[in-house]
């Protein structure tokens, strides 16, 4: 990490070295530290589905608001998703803000 963002060029240095150590137990380190590597990555990455496409003044408005709470950062992108029916649903790592009419209706039906 330099300045709380991944570093690959140090992350492939620290692999390669793992991998050619030749030590016992050396596949099950490079698994861990991938799986660190991609939580990593995810955690810097949002993914922001609307039902139809958003307004170049909404995605910037929604990319300053999502910058603002988990840094400057992010790495944004756009999806549309017709079964969303209406909303948004945006996913940062492993946080899900759901806000499509598709989550309210399932949470409507859920308590019926």
């Amino acid at each position: 990490m330099v300045d709380g963002v991944l570093d690959e060029r140090r992350a492939r240095e620290v692999a390669q070295h793992i991998a050619m150590s030749g030590r016992r137990g050396a596949l099950s380190i490079l698994t861990a530290f991938q799986r660190l590597v991609r939580l990593d990555l995810e955690r810097h990455t949002a993914v922001v589905e609307s039902a139809t496409p958003l307004s170049a003044t909404l995605r910037e408005q929604i990319f300053a608001d999502l910058a603002r709470t988990h840094g400057q950062t992010l790495a944004t992108s756009f999806a549309e998703n017709p079964a969303l029916i209406g909303g948004v649903r945006i996913k940062v790592g492993s946080d899900v803000y759901d806000g499509s009419v598709r989550a309210r209706l399932a949470a409507l039906e859920a308590r019926l």
